[in-house]
């Protein structure tokens, strides 16, 4: 919910669903991440939470399940079920970039070449999150999430709506 939540502050800023119009809204005007940066911060850390990485990666815990995919496949299985998580983890990168990061519009060139250099970047930051943080307890992740991340996500979508209809 927090994910969603964090996406309509840029939806109704751009006022648009199609991830078209709110690239070319941010043409004219400044990146997203610049107004949005809560709707940012939520939508990279529930988005965490979403691809199970860590802190977040309570579904696998492959450190301390001794049953599960983890041990029951090798080789190309296990290979797959690892893939799918980096597709997961790509797909998020794309659409956050698409969102708040202007997309393809950079300031010296546009095209392909630019949109893939922030998509490395988030990936970079999504990689070293996984490496640096310490794994939370299933009621950490729940309370962070329900009582923390929703109520931010809540009151940006709100202040937003009323300065989108205020000014």
């Amino acid at each position: 919910m927090s994910l969603a939540l964090s996406v309509l502050g840029v939806v109704i800023m751009a006022k648009s669903l199609s991830l078209v119009d709110i690239v070319a809204a941010q043409e004219s005007e400044v990146w997203y991440i610049v107004p949005q940066f809560v709707g940012f911060v939520v939508f990279f850390l529930a988005g965490t939470a979403e691809t199970a990485r860590a802190p977040f990666d309570l579904p696998e815990a492959e450190q301390e399940l001794v049953a599960g995919y983890h041990t029951e496949y090798g080789g190309m299985r296990f290979g797959l079920f690892s893939m799918s998580e980096y597709i997961n983890l790509i797909t998020l990168s794309a659409l956050a970039v698409t969102l708040f990061l202007g997309g393809w519009h950079g300031p010296w060139f546009e095209g392909p070449l630019w949109f893939l250099v922030k998509l490395f970047v988030l990936l970079f930051l999504f990689i070293w999150l996984r490496t640096t943080l310490p794994r939370l307890r299933y009621d950490q992740l729940m309370r962070f999430g329900w009582k923390v991340l929703l109520p931010v996500a809540t009151v940006n979508a709100v202040v937003t709506a009323i300065l989108v209809v205020w000014l």
